[in-house]
């Protein structure tokens, strides 16, 4: 049952990759950014590529419990609508970290699909809007799914898509639940 889940999360998740691709050329003659997978491999432990665009500085540093601290290194917006914040998540304390159920955020359609980043939010001041991230048709959250503890020294690469705010906003606040937020910019 479980291999049929992951089996389906991945058939979807790659659905969702081809049809972005497919609809962000906008005739601008840009490529669209590489994808992620919506899903961590089992065994090993979630691994992913470096995403495409990704600088060596992150654009910010947010602090959380146990030692965690997640390193966002690109904001990307897209023809199709969408911003993809993407970096890494590290353990820089002594010892394994858990990662807290509150970062899955509470709402129930997230919740029942394993643990995620489902609870981050971007938040334009200017406009008094908060974008949510998004969820594919069966309620799965758009980011890095599947990760339960990060051990000590370990980085686990880790994105998360959302709606784009207007054009012209291109400053915006992180906030990921139990991490400190964080003013980032959006690029594209």
């Amino acid at each position: 049952m479980s291999m049929r889940r992951g089996t389906a999360a991945l058939a979807v998740a790659i659905g969702l990759a081809v049809g972005v691709a497919g609809c962000s050329d906008g005739g601008d003659g840009k490529k669209p950014v590489g994808s992620a997978s919506a899903s961590a491999p089992r065994g090993g432990g979630p691994r992913a590529s470096t995403q495409e665009g990704q600088s060596d500085t992150p654009l910010a540093e947010l602090k959380g419990p146990d030692g965690l601290m997640l390193q966002i290194t690109s904001a990307q917006r897209d023809s199709g609508g969408f911003v993809t914040v993407s970096g890494g998540l590290k353990n820089d304390s002594g010892k394994s970290a858990v990662i807290p159920a509150q970062l899955s955020g509470d709402e129930t359609e997230v919740l029942r699909h394993g643990r995620s980043l489902g609870g981050a939010t971007l938040v334009d001041s200017k406009g008094k809007k908060r974008y949510y991230v998004l969820r594919d048709t069966e309620g799965r959250p758009l980011t890095t799914t599947g990760i339960a503890t990060v051990r000590s020294g370990e980085s686990i690469p880790v994105f998360l898509q959302f709606p784009a705010p207007p054009a012209d906003v291109t400053e915006v606040v992180f906030q990921l639940p139990m991490f400190a937020p964080a003013t980032i910019q959006i690029s594209g």
